[in-house]
């Protein structure tokens, strides 16, 4: 996703499939009502139809994920009540905070439908993997085969640093193909 959608709780880290939300200008309600069904495990994705100053996200949508058993929520929007949500633990990712929040008005929004969250489209039971780095959602007939690639080159990594730490260069390790014209040498 884009990468202005960002973590709120440092470190956090989730993986499951979405639970995807329309959610227009500063109606709630769709919100509301995903809070009510969401599964344990779930990662709720809210598209926000490009609204730019309401929060859907705090405190008390925060504390009713958590009585779910919901992952955490991805939001194409505003949060509020950072130091609630912070103090829960509970891991959302947004673009930022808005001191104005939606409300229950019952004007529309929908829930398990196609969304489009961060420059992304997503659907209900897409796999959703968010963490420092940011936001990926990977169709769940792939996610296995970008999983075991994930894990390995992760498992690579400590090696990589230790030949580092060791005195190789990374174009020694890595080996890339080489550039059209002259590379300069550092000395």
């Amino acid at each position: 996703m884009a990468q202005v959608i960002q973590g709120v709780i440092p470190g956090a880290r989730v993986f499951g499939p979405a639970l995807t939300v329309r959610l227009p200008g500063s109606d709630g309600t769709a919100l509301v009502h995903a809070l009510s069904i969401a599964e344990p495990g779930q990662v709720i994705v809210v598209d926000r139809c490009g609204d730019v100053r309401h929060a859907c996200w705090g405190a008390v949508t925060s504390a009713a994920a958590i009585a779910r058993g919901v992952a955490g929520v991805i939001i194409d929007g505003y949060m509020t009540d950072q130091a609630a949500i912070l103090a829960a633990g509970f891991p959302v990712w947004c673009r930022g905070r808005s001191p104005l929040t939606t409300k229950i008005r019952g004007g529309g929004g929908e829930i398990g439908c196609p969304i489009t969250c961060g420059s992304v489209r997503v659907e209900q039971g897409d796999i959703v993997l968010a963490d420092e780095s940011g936001v990926v959602v990977l169709d769940p007939a792939t996610a296995a085969e970008h999983a075991e690639r994930a894990r390995a080159m992760q498992a690579a990594e400590p090696e990589t640093i230790r030949r580092l730490q060791a005195g190789e260069t990374l174009a020694e390790i890595t080996r890339p193909p080489s550039l059209p014209g002259r590379v300069p040498r550092h000395p």
